[in-house]
């Protein structure tokens, strides 16, 4: 642990307050200098800050937050500025004056991890929280997170009685221990391999929630995809023109569709061409609907000739241009991105696709790679638990299993993950 005191601005620029922990063994000896005498411990009062020149630099609210009961576990003092820009520089200056440094990413709740404040599954879950855009987005770091974070707990309880029970079986071998005990052993063993898989098998779904999706738009040249990407942002991003082969790269734009964040995008008319950028541009197209979590196929009203799209991937067949003719294939779903009819059915068919193609129910989700390898160690120790030939080797592979589920919420691991961890956070997190 740091013996360094640090801190930093919690709050974003632009707003009339800033507020700025400072942290560490010298918070309060520092805060008392500038501020001349500090509150009582979770208390806020108005104090007028002072540099060692006695220069007065903002009238602030102070709250001291003594170890261990604050955030970072350790002396704690929360500091209310004045928003502008020259105070939190004239403060920091002070503080830095003072012996005290600027936090780096992250480096507030790494020192909440360490002093057993939170664990690494909780952390994990502020971060995604900071990093939500998007209602679904901020359920699954709230609420999925708190509900796998008490799963995981379940599963601990329920790994350390079956190790008990193992333990047992090879201590007393003799003791003439009834044979349902290691049938019951091997039920347990299997039912939480079961529970484990069963969330591993619903982790992409949360971590292309906690990702964003991919959807890309593919159509012939001239069948309105620019037009269309234009009417789902709500803006201008693509250039649109009647001459073939405009949209040559792709160009994409990020929507909430139904609390999903998805980016979409607009791609270069598939055909074949003699033009070395525009074949360039049909390549990419391609290999951008190959990796897509949705394609949108459109076909103009008045060629409705839909693109070839490739096979494993989702696929919404549209017709665009409806004001230019009649519906020719009426089982699709016809649009005009120009008078805007059956635009509101599109976005409510986008947002359908977006719930189906992540969980958006809150449930208990892994959401992050670590966390899946982490679990899948796990249950991979379990499986080789249950086939195990003799009753140490069970024994062996269980403390394996139990092993892995401790990396899981950090109370065992290396510097590496945790610097994988933290680094994601922003400065005053």
């Amino acid at each position: 642990m740091s013996t360094d005191t640090i801190f930093a601005a919690i709050t974003g620029r632009g707003g009339a307050v800033t507020v700025l922990r400072l942290s560490g063994p010298h918070a309060l000896p520092i805060a008392a200098a500038m501020a001349k005498n500090l509150p009582a411990p979770r208390t806020t009062a108005l104090r007028v800050l002072r540099n060692t020149q006695e220069q007065r630099l903002d009238h602030a609210l102070v709250t001291v937050f003594p170890a261990p009961h604050s955030y970072t576990g350790e002396d704690s003092v929360e500091i209310s500025l004045h928003g502008g820009r020259a105070v939190l520089a004239a403060v920091s200056a002070a503080l830095v004056a003072a012996g005290a440094r600027p936090a780096e990413a992250g480096e507030f709740s790494r020192r909440a991890f360490l002093n057993g404040r939170m664990d690494l599954l909780q952390a994990e879950a502020i971060a995604d929280l900071i990093a939500a855009e998007t209602e679904a987005q901020r359920c699954l770091a709230i609420d999925g997170a708190d509900a796998f974070h008490a799963t995981c707990q379940s599963w601990r309880e329920s790994l350390r009685l079956m190790m008990a029970q193992q333990e047992a079986l090879i201590d007393f071998p003799d003791e003439d221990l009834p044979p349902e005990v290691a049938a019951k052993l091997l039920n347990d063993i299997s039912r939480l391999h079961n529970d484990m898989q069963a969330v591993l098998n619903a982790a992409p779904r949360a971590e292309r929630l906690r990702e964003g999706l991919e959807f890309v738009i593919l159509g012939s040249p001239n069948a309105g995809k620019s037009t269309l990407l234009n009417a789902l942002a709500g803006e201008d991003i693509a250039i649109v023109s009647e001459i073939p082969g405009t949209t040559r790269d792709a160009i994409g734009v990020r929507v909430d569709l139904g609390g999903v964040p998805v980016h979409i995008t607009d791609t270069a008319g598939l055909r074949e061409t003699d033009d070395a950028v525009e074949a360039e541009g049909v390549r990419r197209a391609k290999l951008r609907g190959q990796k897509s979590d949705l394609i949108i196929a459109v076909a103009g009203a008045d060629a409705p000739i839909f693109p070839p799209v490739p096979s494993g991937v989702e696929v919404l067949y549209l017709i665009t241009k409806s004001d230019l003719a009649e519906a020719s294939l009426p089982e699709f779903l016809h649009v005009s991105a120009k008078t805007g009819d059956g635009m509101a059915k599109l976005m409510q068919q986008l947002s359908d696709w977006a719930n189906k193609l992540t969980d958006t129910k809150g449930s208990a989700a892994l959401a992050r790679p670590r966390q899946v390898a982490c679990v899948q160690d796990t249950a991979t120790a379990l499986a080789n638990a249950l086939v195990a030939s003799e009753p140490e080797l069970c024994c062996e592979e269980l403390r394996i299993a139990a092993g892995a589920l401790a990396r899981l919420v950090g109370s065992i691991g290396v510097e590496e993950i945790l610097d994988a961890v933290f680094s994601g956070f922003c400065i005053g997190k």
